[in-house]
């Protein structure tokens, strides 16, 4: 478990799209159809990441709360399943199952998508607005495992601000996590 750092998208950066294949559905998303005119969340995450595992539930209660003032929300696993068969897409359904995911657990096999976004390490979250512009990039919260409870503050001052229509705080911290497990 290397610590790794997010690289940051650059503010005001648009999305790039994406086709991925949702291990929940079955079927392949693309962002286009899944975004919010309001906001859409986008997160790197894995299966087997600590970092993922500390803040899962709470991002789970997060996810039900912001979605139903219609805020999307969207998960992505870029990890290489080779060499980390316990990512693969099967084990990705399981995972959502149990955790309860309520979004789409999209699998980049390419892992062009992650490269897209500059993706860095699990867990990485960005925040689009309606116009899928970056509003936010970095970290859920302060806390790290077995530093206390996850919060999700960052996030959700993000998502309250706009939902608020005011501008999203520029003091923007980087993700911190396990690197993504690049081929």
């Amino acid at each position: 478990m290397a610590l790794t750092y997010s690289s940051m998208m650059e503010l005001g950066e648009k999305a790039p799209d994406f086709k991925l294949l949702d291990t929940v559905s079955n079927e392949y998303l693309a962002l286009q159809e899944l975004k919010s005119d309001i906001a859409t969340v986008i997160v790197f995450i894995c299966n087997h990441c600590p970092y993922v595992h500390h803040v899962n539930s709470k991002l789970v209660d997060i996810a039900n709360t912001y979605q139903n003032k219609g805020v999307q929300f969207i998960a992505i696993s870029s990890n290489d399943i080779e060499k980390y068969p316990e990512d693969s897409p099967a084990l990705m359904t399981k995972v959502a199952q149990k955790e309860g995911y309520s979004f789409p657990y999209l699998y980049d096999a390419t892992q062009e998508v992650a490269k897209a976004y500059k993706a860095e390490c699990t867990p990485d979250f960005y925040v689009f607005d309606g116009e899928l512009k970056c509003a936010y990039r970095g970290r859920f919260d302060e806390t790290r495992p077995n530093m206390g409870a996850a919060s999700g503050q960052d996030l959700i001052s993000a998502l309250d601000a706009l939902l608020l229509g005011t501008p999203v705080s520029e003091d923007q911290k980087p993700s911190m996590g396990c690197g993504i497990k690049w081929k």
